[in-house]
């Protein structure tokens, strides 16, 4: 229950509220006796001063208040009250004159700050901004504009006009624009190389690394690049500048709604999108729509790609020849089927790369009848595909180029029966991330396999150096021009540096290797064949033996690779371009590549060598 407790009260307090004395009468008084002087004196009353001194007084009686009340006096106040004395004159008169020190303090404050206000102004022209911006519409309240005169909601965003006015949405992004146009982009100071290295290196790295001075194709396609917004069209450039502004737009992330109509053309027969992350399935279905022309479509990252799209492209009369779909995993397995149906009759080039489990055995061993002309066909990241649909592929006929990398385990013998199918017309084989591949598979490839100029088998756990080395001994096939054997290594975690068995290639495999192949070998890669050894190396490379044709190597990885390796091989290449040593410690500081010739991989800081003299 509140027993409805409050605190002693001063005589002040008593007193005020006895005469019904209050601020605001106070205020009021003031202002009658100001206006009547004013009257009397023949002038308009200020509003200004008579705020100002009902203010003081104001905050006079509130200071008065609080002071009588919690001053230091309360306690003797409430001894007194407890037994029954009441206040003297002596204590009367000590409280008047607290407020009235009180009121003299907060006159000299008010005072003070507004001596500090117009010591840093302009007298009259401060006056007037005050009490204009007094007048300026707070957020959230309606107002016309400045300069169209239409009424609108103020924002904290909404921007000033020349004039003081307030502007509405529209005519402040008119005037943002105006702004911009007028200001000019500083031009960077330019400090030489200090600072260029990432983005040489990273030139390097993604193959877009050009010696010497910058091509006029290369200018012409960075301008373009940066000023995208304000290029209209595409259409009198040749078919391979477009590409290499379309490669451009995609690395930088830059191919969207608004610069794809600069690639598509109503007459054009090619078209390549390197980037379609940010398209959507209305954007592609514009390419169909406006190219009825189009004979070769390549879309990387078309996750959009959806069976609306693939629906409206079955309604168009359009014959494609070359189809390289990349990341479109919306797609169903009744679209492929429908398509390869309907279409395939003119496909020559089929590419098919992580479409999960949409493209399977079911439709693999129906290709060759669906696609009688097919002579490309790579599946890539595929996890549908088994060993049954690599066997189908046998029935192709008209296969001149096969690249597979398939999720599941492959089995040896649906390798050997798809090489002893198709292996002799075969120009290209690529089979990738094959850990189950053995002997029995080159083995089959030297007996079937006389045409190839491009053989690639990475990553695999099972054939040895000497299935390599009978594969490259007596081979009816003619020199090869690109090989890779990357990854085909002995794994053991415990005892990686020894490999009793061989398995793998190995420095016997190396040199029947490079003894078949080496005068027209062009590219080179055995990155991560650790059991090459150094005498192996040596004797491949030695100062007798040249390989005019060979452009690009990659050794990354092989432990036994240093400096005496690494000069004998710039010696035996005079026509390298890319030498790789990622991985190879044992290079030190001293190596110096050849003028025009780039070693990516070095373990220093620098990581890339450019050019450089004997």
């Amino acid at each position: 229950m509140s027993r409805r407790v409050t605190g002693p009260r001063s005589a002040l307090t008593d007193y005020l509220a006895a005469n019904n004395i209050s601020a605001t009468r106070i205020r009021q008084e003031a202002e009658q006796r100001r206006g009547a002087a004013a009257t009397e004196r023949g002038e308009p009353p200020v509003q200004n001063d008579v705020a100002e001194e009902s203010s003081v007084a104001e905050e006079a009686a509130a200071a008065a208040v609080t002071v009588t009340e919690a001053g230091p006096s309360t306690r003797l106040r409430t001894r007194s009250a407890r037994s029954g004395h009441t206040e003297t004159n002596a204590d009367q008169e000590k409280k008047k004159k607290t407020q009235k020190q009180v009121i003299e303090k907060i006159k000299a404050q008010k005072a003070a700050k507004r001596r500090k206000k117009n010591d840093g102004d302009d007298g009259d022209d401060f006056d007037l901004d005050f009490l204009d911006s007094g007048k300026a519409a707070l957020p959230g309240q309606r107002d016309n504009c400045e300069d169209c005169g239409q009424r609108f909601t103020v924002t904290p965003y909404s921007r000033t006009g020349p004039n003081g006015g307030l502007l509405c949405m529209s005519c402040s992004r008119d005037l943002n624009k105006k702004d911009s146009q007028g200001k000019k982009r500083k031009k960077r100071i330019s400090t030489g190389p200090v600072g260029k290295r990432r983005q040489v290196q990273s030139t390097i790295m993604d193959g877009s690394f050009q010696l010497g001075a910058p091509s006029l194709v290369s200018l012409c396609v960075n301008t373009l690049a940066k000023n995208a917004h304000l290029a209209d069209s595409l259409e009198h450039m040749p078919e391979r500048s477009i590409d290499a502004i379309a490669q451009h737009f995609s690395r930088h992330r830059l191919v969207n709604p608004n610069t794809l109509p600069l690639f598509l053309q109503p007459g054009a027969t090619t078209i390549r999108v390197y980037d379609c992350a940010y398209l959507g399935s209305h954007d592609l279905t514009k390419i169909l729509q406006i190219c009825p022309k189009l004979k070769h479509l390549t879309l990387r990252n078309a996750i959009q790609f959806k069976d609306e799209v693939m629906d409206f492209l079955l309604s168009r009369h359009i014959e494609l020849e070359t189809f390289s779909l990349h990341g479109a995993n919306l797609l169903s397995e009744d679209r492929w089927e429908r398509f390869l149906a309907t279409k395939g009759e003119h496909l020559v080039k089929l590419s098919v790369w992580f479409t999960d489990r949409h493209f399977g055995d079911n439709i693999v061993s129906r290709l060759h009848s669906w696609c009688p002309k097919l002579e490309r066909l790579k599946i890539d990241g595929n996890q549908e595909l088994t060993s049954e649909g690599v066997k189908a592929i046998g029935k192709i006929q008209s296969l001149r180029q096969l690249y597979l990398r398939i999720t599941q385990n492959i089995t040896p013998k649906a390798l050997v029966s798809l090489i002893g199918a198709i292996g002799a017309k075969l120009e290209v084989l690529v089979l990738a991330d094959v850990p189950e591949c053995n002997d029995e598979v080159l083995t089959a490839i030297k007996k079937h396999c006389t045409a190839l100029r491009k053989l690639r088998i990475m990553e695999s756990e099972h054939i040895t150096d000497e299935g390599f080395t009978d594969l490259f001994t007596n081979w009816g096939n003619s020199p090869l021009k690109n090989i890779s054997f990357a990854a085909c290594r002995h794994l053991d975690a415990v005892v990686p540096r020894e490999n009793p068995d061989k398995v793998g290639l190995c420095s016997d495999g190396f040199r029947a290797l490079m003894d078949h192949s080496g005068q027209k070998l062009k590219q080179l890669d055995i990155a991560s064949c650790r059991h090459v050894g150094k005498a192996a190396l040596e004797e491949v490379f030695s100062e007798t033996k040249k390989y005019p044709d060979l452009l690009s190597i990659d050794v990354s990885f092989c432990e036994d690779v240093d400096d005496f390796i690494v000069g004998r091989i710039f010696r035996s290449c005079p026509a390298l371009k890319e030498l790789k040593v990622f991985g190879c410690m044992r290079i030190g500081r001293d190596v110096q590549p050849p003028r025009n010739v780039v070693l990516l991989g070095v373990p220093n800081a620098m990581g890339v060598e450019i050019g450089g003299t004997w």
